[in-house]
């Protein structure tokens, strides 16, 4: 079905896993790629911190992008990798819903919107993905926002958060955490 076969590099850069990520789109939405190769192609990018951020500021970003709706082959694909998946999506959450409200404050509304936009599409693949690290990532992340003591401590101290962002974090995980 594709002309040119997509391959995904053994050693993998941050730029790189974001032009394949974007050639993935693209061929996706002109229908190129069958389920089977969707899946192998993202399970390749996701089989590496690197190419699993390259894949999700992508994937996640786009004023349309097929995050709106993943595929089941998309899903699947991003269970090979639960351990690299759950953590980059569970930071991901935090990230966008701190992100939106920080945008908000500098009256950037687009960017604010685009933040949204990621987190909800964050939250829809979480719930779609059904793994259980999420859960327990997810639990451990919120405690940690709630109480400033944790596993995702050094992440939060390293971004900046302050206590308003720390309980849009909590907020936002509890909302999800009950449709999991």
């Amino acid at each position: 079905m594709t002309e040119l076969p997509l391959t995904v590099p053994a050693e993998l850069s941050f730029e790189q896993a974001i032009a394949l990520t974007q050639a993935l789109l693209v061929r996706l939405s002109q229908n190129q790629l069958t389920d089977a190769e969707t899946e192998s192609y993202i399970a390749a990018l996701v089989n590496s911190e690197t190419g699993a951020r390259g894949f999700f500021v992508t994937y996640l970003t786009g004023e349309a992008s097929p995050a709106d709706r993943p595929t089941d082959a998309v899903i699947q694909a991003l269970r090979t990798s639960p351990e690299i998946v759950s953590e980059l999506l569970v930071k991901n959450l935090a990230m966008s819903t701190a992100m939106a409200i920080a945008h908000y404050r500098q009256r950037h509304l687009s960017m604010a919107e685009g933040s949204e936009r990621v987190r909800s599409r964050t939250m829809g693949l979480l719930q779609r993905l059904q793994l259980p690290l999420i859960n327990q990532k997810l639990q451990s992340l919120r405690e940690t926002a709630r109480t400033g003591e944790g596993d995702y401590q050094s992440f939060l101290s390293r971004w900046g958060y302050d206590a308003e962002q720390q309980e849009a974090i909590a907020t936002t995980i509890t909302s999800l955490l009950g449709f999991l």
